[in-house]
């Protein structure tokens, strides 16, 4: 048996053993062969992968079919009885969105819908919750509480509906997916940012150092440094402090702080039982340096994110929202090319609502929805615009921007593009969907939206303009083709481009460079 088909046998070993003590409640079916039969005479036979009430799902010689159960009869003990059954959605996938995020979701779905909402545990890592109306099951969400990359593992050894991740799927699983028939999980309409979160270093309050580069902390938890003279503080041994086990905030810091500069985790930093213990710890130390998630800094200290010409930004629900914060983690919901119960995709579709959103709020995390940033909030930009002026881009220029600006605010919504590529980031493909569906709400009936692209001080200035503006058309048509080809007609949507004017970071580091390439919405300002 090769390495591949055994890690399968046991995943589905583990899966039958973590739910056999809760009984039956409507797991998908066992995989043993059934024998449809339509009246037209056509005869299928395969394993049973899953019902969800009205359609069966087989794993034929020819590949997985849907079937309309209520068209065929069916022969053979795994034959479903969809006056009885249940439907099951099967989630697996990061700690933290598992944990948190999705139940509190689910729990206020069932409060909006009037459905009775319980849930059971088997271990720390299974549980489920059953949606209930007027005593009947209606719907189980069947929880397997991991990490990233065993989501992606249930997803293509068929045991899971639904991915939580903290990361895009990686190449080599997209292709996987796609061959055995789960769809382009690369596509913008097989994943769903639910939420955002960030990946935070944190200090003590007692400690004086107040912001820290990215190349800095790759190196204090690369085992590099040992005081903090080496951060920019006085004399203190380090300590270095992180959440024990595979977490998806440890390897999305592994992955997006170290490894880019091949660099690997310290193996002595102190691991601790959960992220309320690091901040604990940190904030008890004046020694001590940690890395926490969004809102679980507790009492101790964020560090904003510093580059070497000065330029300095903090986590926040603006700047997550706006992509401005480097370190920001959106939070995935990873869907295949597969029918779910129309409950399921009810509570998909109510994950978009302002109720929803309200709930990822109130969970700790930063909710989708676009904010307005006033003109006068956001002098520090314009004070590091104008200290960043110079012969190539002067006052003229930056007062035509302002010019500009001064009757609009700008939306968090921002678009940015993948390292070295004219593909948007997963954020920014998920801030566009979300903008053409409020132009087709009407949110911006009667407006006139600006695109404003930016670009890196890379070149020279008048360069940096055209593409800057380039850019801003771009995702213009970007925009109009997710409205079918044409704006609505009572909306105008223009673009522009102001190249180097505006810089968020500094441009002698690849983060810094990323950040300063963007588009920007503005919209007029209301009253």
């Amino acid at each position: 048996m090769t390495r591949g088909r055994f890690r399968v046998l046991r995943r589905i070993q583990r899966w039958a053993a973590a739910f056999a003590a809760l009984g039956s409640f409507g797991l998908p079916l066992a995989a043993e062969e059934v024998t449809l039969r339509s009246t037209g005479g056509l005869v299928v036979t395969g394993e049973v992968l899953a019902f969800d009430g009205t359609y069966l799902r087989l794993g034929t010689a020819a590949g997985e079919v849907t079937i309309d159960y209520a068209a065929v009869t069916c022969e053979g003990a795994a034959c479903p009885d969809p006056v009885l059954f249940v439907p099951v959605v099967r989630v697996s996938g990061a700690r933290r969105i598992a944990d948190i995020l999705l139940p509190a979701l689910i729990e206020g779905f069932g409060r909006e819908r009037g459905l009775a909402v319980t849930r059971v545990e088997q271990d720390a890592s299974h549980f489920r919750y059953t949606l209930a109306q007027g005593g009947a099951e209606r719907l189980t969400f069947a929880f397997r509480s991991t990490t990233t990359d065993e989501g992606f593992a249930d997803l293509l050894a068929n045991e899971a509906d639904i991915a939580l991740a903290v990361r895009e799927v990686r190449p080599e699983e997209a292709v996987r997916a796609h061959e055995i028939g789960l769809g382009r999980l690369e596509t913008a309409g097989r994943s769903r940012i639910i939420a955002l979160d960030a990946i935070l270093p944190i200090a003590s309050v007692a400690q004086p150092v107040r912001s820290i580069s990215l190349d800095g902390l790759a190196s204090a938890f690369a085992g590099e440094f040992e005081d903090w003279r080496a951060l920019g503080g006085p004399p203190a041994p380090l300590s270095l402090h992180l959440a024990g086990g595979r977490s998806g905030l440890a390897q999305g810091f592994l992955d997006r702080v170290l490894r880019v500069s091949n660099r690997e985790m310290d193996p002595g930093i102190t691991r601790h039982a959960g992220y309320g213990r690091v901040s604990q710890s940190v904030a008890a130390d004046r020694s001590a340096l940690g890395i926490v998630p969004f809102g679980a800094e507790g009492n101790a200290l964020t560090l904003a994110l510093e580059g070497s010409c000065g330029r300095r930004i903090t986590a926040d629900r603006a700047t997550l929202k706006t992509g401005d914060y480097p370190l920001t983690q959106p939070l995935f919901l990873y869907l295949p090319m597969r029918r779910l119960p129309p409950l399921a995709d009810d509570f998909l579709i109510w994950l978009r609502s302002a109720e929803a959103q309200r709930i990822v709020r109130r969970a700790g995390f930063v909710d989708r929805a676009a904010e307005r940033l006033p003109l006068d909030r956001q002098g520090a930009r314009l004070a590091q615009a104008i200290a960043a002026a110079g012969p190539e881009i002067g006052l003229a220029e930056l007062q035509e921007m302002i010019r500009t600006f001064a009757t609009r605010d700008r939306l968090t919504t921002t678009f940015r593009f993948e390292p070295g590529s004219t593909r948007l980031t997963a954020q920014s493909r998920s801030d566009l969907l979300q903008l053409a569906r409020s132009v087709r709400e009407g949110r911006f009936a009667g407006e006139a939206l600006l695109l404003a692209g930016f670009t890196d001080g890379i070149g020279a200035a008048d360069a940096n303009r055209d593409l800057s503006e380039a850019r801003a058309r771009a995702v213009r048509r970007e925009i109009v083709a997710a409205l079918g080809g044409a704006l609505p007609q009572d909306l105008t949507l223009s673009a522009t481009g102001f190249g180097e004017a505006l810089p968020i970071g500094c441009d002698d580091t690849e983060w810094g460079r990323q950040m300063n390439r963007r588009v920007e919405l503005w919209i007029p300002r209301e009253g």
